[in-house]
């Protein structure tokens, strides 16, 4: 079964920068795109950017040109770089394999002075 590990949050202030990993095992890694995700207190799940096996990636409008994902097979790794933070971007993140129903624990980022 799919087991995702999610890392990296932090509280830190708006223009700052984190760097989120999320582990996967249960799963051949390399054939799947995978999904990095957000939720906020009272708001629904969101989808903040996706890459495909061969690495194309794409965004949410609200994130794009501050966040990249990226993704390292040999290690089953995918990582989303987050950059030029806001107070809105303040939420648990967690990673998805795509088609697969299975959650991480999601790790909580925190925007604020």
């Amino acid at each position: 079964q799919v087991h995702l590990v999610e890392s990296g949050g932090d509280l830190v202030q708006p223009g700052g920068s984190l760097r989120l990993s999320c582990a996967a095992s249960g799963v051949i890694f390399s054939i799947h795109a995978m999904v990095w995700y957000r939720q906020s207190p009272g708001k629904q799940r969101e989808l903040v950017a996706s890459i495909t096996s061969g690495g194309t990636q794409n965004y949410a409008d609200y994130v794009k040109g501050r966040f990249t994902i990226t993704r390292n097979n040999a290690k089953n790794t995918v990582y989303l770089q987050m950059n030029t933070l806001k107070p809105e971007d303040t939420a648990v993140y967690y990673c998805q394999v795509l088609g697969f129903p299975a959650w991480g624990q999601g790790t909580q980022v925190t925007v604020s002075s």
